[in-house]
């Protein structure tokens, strides 16, 4: 990404309204073109919206047709349009592929990780013109398809699994499985920053497993970085990739700065972080 996209992007994510389908776009170009192509920013943000109408399209025609009349009619239909003649869908094998958290590829493949597909659910709701919430469970991301937050009935959905419907006990155990208690507020809709904060950790979390890919974790981090909200170890965490990617001095100075946010309310954790800072510039001897 050049630096007058990560000028695009943190505009875009202090805009009075973010766009996460915008956001998690720009985030994808960070990554660069699929080896043989060769297409710039504009080309692949037109191709992406071009994508989200045609299916938006697909919906407005199946609504046309069949006139659902509740939030359980509506989320089938939309199972039925992406999740089925779309084949939108999510397997297992998908969590260990980068792509499946690039929102370009996703529309490309019609593969990704819970929350990507509930994205394109969420988007191509809104170009259809109905309510589709995402749903940030702890562990796994699904969406509402009615009117959670404004009052009204809603079901649940779950992209992942071509958009099955989840009843109280399913939403229960997906919770359970990811080690938290249940409880009525987690259905609030997630906030669009939320979700490419957490679109951006997986990103991470994937890099993280994989140190050969300590580039496309900086770049993660650098982007969580201009979100208006982001958690501050962030800092850190690029801090010591620069260091293990050779910028010694580069990191260290970063240590130092983060160890001074830290003395005011963790000493202990300012001095360990010192320690580290010092110990990078020592591998410049």
């Amino acid at each position: 990404m050049t630096e007058q996209s990560r000028d695009r992007f943190r505009t875009a994510a202090r805009a009075e309204q973010p766009d996460p389908v915008l956001l998690c776009l720009l985030a994808a170009t960070e990554h660069g073109p699929t080896p043989g192509e060769s297409v710039g920013t504009d080309e692949l943000l037109a191709a992406c919206e071009a994508a989200l109408d045609r299916h938006a399209g697909a919906v407005r025609r199946a609504v046309a047709e069949r006139l659902p009349t509740g939030p359980e009619e509506t989320a089938a239909l939309l199972a039925a349009v992406l999740g089925g003649r779309e084949r939108f869908h999510g397997r297992q094998s998908d969590y260990r592929r980068l792509e499946s958290s690039l929102l370009p590829e996703v529309l490309r493949r019609r593969r990704g990780l819970p929350i990507m597909l509930s994205l394109v659910w969420m988007e191509v709701g809104r170009r259809a013109g109905l309510s589709v919430h995402g749903i940030a469970l702890p562990g796994h991301f699904i969406v509402a398809v009615g009117g959670p937050g404004g009052g009204g009935e809603f079901v649940l959905a779950d992209p992942f699994h071509g958009g099955r419907l989840l009843d109280p006990a399913d939403v229960e155990h997906l919770v359970a499985a990811a080690g938290h208690a249940y409880g009525p507020e987690l259905l609030t809709p997630a906030q669009p920053l939320d979700i490419v904060l957490r679109v951006l950790g997986n990103i991470r979390a994937w890099a993280a497993d994989r140190p050969e890919h300590a580039r496309t974790q900086l770049w993660a981090t650098e982007l969580a970085l201009l979100l208006p909200r982001h958690p501050a170890q962030l800092r850190l965490e690029r801090a010591e990739l620069l260091v293990r990617m050779g910028d010694f001095l580069g990191g260290s100075a970063e240590m130092d700065d983060y160890a001074q946010i830290l003395d005011t309310f963790d000493p202990d954790t300012a001095a360990k972080v010192r320690q580290e800072a010092r110990a990078a510039r020592h591998r410049l001897n």
